[in-house]
């Protein structure tokens, strides 16, 4: 599949704000209406506009992951535990940053991000499951709005200041907890206590969503638990264990809690250990050497699942490297014993475009989504083929539909506005560019090149009212995100 440039990763994100189940365990869930107390100090609605800009910014400024295989399956095991939480007011939205470090947040507006490196410490699709429960539950008890409600009674004066400095340390733990302690000792105090709470309630109704949902209860204790023996004495503990501390207590609390749902024999999740021998082929950082050898250490303990996510990893490894006749070796039986496999389709037209077998490629994905039309790894694959066939032109409609329907995919925008510069269609090119911008919080670039757009094309055209009523949606938006 196509890979994009990721942005370099900077965390000066403080500026958003500037400164001013079935079980026996029922007992468990009859939790107290805690989660709404905070409407006083943030509404849903406010919630979600600074939920927006924060997504904005870090699209801009972290290396998030627009792998689109990658991306359909956090989404799709994140509203899988969505579908089973309780309180959701909110829509969510799941993602992924490039970062080795084992970490995961959740900030306003329902959007989770996950490390790349918590795949690689997660054994099982429970264990990554039990850590997006947890940041769900974050979201449905609005941890953070009420946060800002209990430092608004108990510090009015300083309440601008952690805002700012509560929004970092969600993507920043270091400089977050910095930027908190700058303000009153007994303010940042105050903070960290109410976090420990919050992370006690998030564990408790992130179990109860985790077992609803058809996964190990008991994953989340263990995978606590091994983060806090190996990290015990470590001078400088993984970011998760900054915002989310683990004392013993925590653990033995949510040990007993999950212990109170029944214990369930899970099977090796094929799609989990397809997605994490992605992650070690292409976003882990390692050579090509250290990634086959990786795989090679992993197989020796390996069941035939998770073999045959080791096997595909490695033919990742050669696609990538040029290596074609030990990629097809590799994937070609994959293929065949699994047709309809999306990571196996993908890697197979890699494979042919790689080897200018065009129509291989293109006739490969029209088959694909023959049985699966609306899938939008298919489709941004199908228009990544054309294009690489020299079809600019048949790509394009594909496209602007994509686009349409998931405005907020850069993907499809970068394809788009690389098929009309193609064309030499200067306006379409530009209107393309400029959502780009604007999905990184760009307002002024994006109307610019609105502009730009507005003023090449025929006057009092269609194209020219379309860019100029897209130009005063931006400029609207401009100026809310500047009222936050």
């Amino acid at each position: 599949m196509f890979r994009f440039a990721k942005a370099p990763a900077c965390l000066l994100i403080g500026a958003l704000l500037g400164t001013s189940l079935p079980s026996p365990a029922n007992e468990f869930n009859d939790l107290p209406e805690i989660g709404t107390a905070a409407a006083a100090t943030l509404s849903i609605e406010k919630e979600l506009q600074y939920g927006d800009a924060y997504m904005r910014m870090i699209r801009a400024k972290m290396p998030v992951i627009t792998d689109p295989l990658l991306s359909e399956y956090i989404q799709d095991l994140g509203h899988r535990l969505v579908a089973n939480a309780s309180d959701v007011r909110t829509p969510f939205s799941f993602f992924m940053i490039q970062n080795r470090a084992i970490n995961a947040f959740a900030f306003f507006g329902g959007h989770v991000a996950i490390h790349s490196g918590l795949f690689l410490y997660a054994r099982s699709e429970s264990e990554l499951a039990s850590v997006m429960a947890h940041e769900i539950a974050h979201v449905t008890q609005r941890h953070l709005a009420r946060s800002m409600e209990d430092q608004a009674k108990k510090s009015p004066a300083t309440l601008a200041a952690l805002i700012g400095s509560m929004m970092l340390a969600i993507a920043s733990p270091e400089a977050g907890m910095a930027a908190i302690h700058a303000t009153t000792a007994a303010s940042a105090q105050g903070q960290i206590n109410y976090t420990r709470s919050n992370e006690q309630e998030a564990d408790r109704i992130g179990i109860a969503t985790l077992a609803k949902s058809g996964f190990e209860a008991q994953a989340m204790p263990r995978f606590f638990g091994r983060l806090a023996d190996q990290y015990r004495y470590a001078s400088k503990p993984p970011p998760m264990l900054l915002t989310h501390p683990l004392p013993e207590s925590r653990i033995t609390d949510s040990r007993s809690r999950a212990n109170q749902y029944p214990s369930r024999q899970m099977s090796e999740s094929e799609r989990y250990h397809l997605a994490r021998a992605r992650i070690v082929a292409r976003y882990a950082g390692l050579d090509s050497k250290a990634a086959l050898g990786w795989f090679d250490r992993e197989m020796k303990s390996a069941d035939a699942v998770v073999r045959t996510a080791l096997n595909y990893g490695k033919a990742l490894v050669y696609i990538d490297n040029d290596n074609y006749p030990q990629a097809h070796a590799l994937l070609d039986p994959l293929l065949a014993s699994d047709p309809g496999n999306r990571f196996f389709i993908d890697s197979a037209t890699d494979l042919d475009l790689k080897q200018k077998q065009y129509d291989k490629a293109i006739r490969r994905l029209e088959t694909a989504l023959k049985a699966n039309p609306d899938n939008k790894v298919l489709r941004l694959n199908l228009a990544h083929a054309l294009q690489e066939a020299g079809r600019m032109n048949d790509s394009v409609p594909i496209l602007t539909r994509y686009t349409y329907d998931n405005p907020d995919d850069s993907n499809g925008w970068h394809m788009l506005s690389q098929a009309q510069a193609t064309l030499g269609r200067r306006d379409a090119e530009l209107a393309a560019r400029a959502e780009v911008l604007a999905l990184r919080g760009s307002w002024e670039e994006a109307i610019q090149l609105y502009i730009q757009a507005s003023q090449i094309v025929d006057v009092d055209s269609l194209d020219q009212a379309r860019y100029d009523a897209r130009i005063d949606q931006l400029r609207l938006a401009r100026q809310r995100a500047a009222e936050l």
